[in-house]
């Protein structure tokens, strides 16, 4: 049994998991069948140094939380098809002990989603100085994409949380993917290794995000970078 690692996800697999006795794997970043036919479930460890695969052999049925975006979608298949069965409940409003109060919708009014974005232009330490992101910023313009940041420049506030990508932030799964001045740890690669197609600029060759990238590019992101903004600009105005 699979949960969205939502709000609502989290809350309810862990109550089901304890009513029936069973065992629950959260926050997981891939799942594979192995020749026995358990379910393997991949889910960050140790604060995100090592992958931890998680088995339960001995309860059914096994379960666990899914990040969003981990997985790309399947292609449409015709042939199957399932039935939705609508359950009435019957609560009393006595039994609700919670109430909202108030919306608050994350993020900075304009900017664009990491997580609905189909192109993300993310930056990470090399980028320096938050006046640079204006770079990262003009290609994302170009290509209609969000503007992502790894952890520590999230940290540093030079971009809102909600922007984040990695293991402490957005799972995403777009078509394209720029990775500037990434070193590409464990904790990003959670976030975003499930990308289309991975462009990384990183000066040092022996980065990690080479390792997931489709392309890479050794050198500096701000040689490279203008160089990239005006080939896009070019094609755009052959169009």
């Amino acid at each position: 049994v699979l949960y969205g690692a939502t709000s609502n996800g989290r809350d309810l697999a862990p109550r089901v998991a304890a009513r029936m006795g069973l065992g629950l794997t959260a926050d997981c970043t891939a799942l594979e069948i192995d020749d026995e036919g358990l379910l393997v479930q991949t889910r960050p460890a140790f604060g995100g140094n090592v992958m931890a695969e998680i088995i339960s052999p001995y309860k059914r049925p096994q379960m666990s939380t899914v990040r969003p975006n981990v997985f790309k979608p399947g292609e449409l298949d015709t042939s199957r098809k399932g039935e939705v069965e609508k359950v009435d409940m019957d609560i009393s409003p006595v039994q609700v002990r919670t109430k909202v109060l108030d919306r608050v919708k994350e993020g900075i009014e304009g900017m664009k989603s990491v997580e609905e974005a189909d192109v993300i232009v993310c930056s990470g330490r090399g980028i320096k100085d938050p006046a640079n992101l204006e770079l990262p910023t003009q290609l994302a313009e170009l290509l209609d994409a969000a503007v992502g940041g790894s952890r520590p420049i999230v940290d540093l506030g030079w971009l809102p949380p909600s922007q984040q990508v990695g293991q402490s932030g957005r799972t995403v799964c777009p078509q394209l993917y720029f990775a500037l001045g990434i070193s590409g740890q464990i904790q990003h690669l959670a976030g975003m290794s499930s990308s289309e197609v991975i462009v990384a600029i990183n000066k040092d060759p022996e980065a990690p995000i080479f390792n997931v990238a489709d392309f890479g590019i050794v050198g500096d992101i701000f040689k490279v970078l203008p160089e990239v903004i005006a080939e896009v600009e070019r094609i755009q105005k052959e169009r």
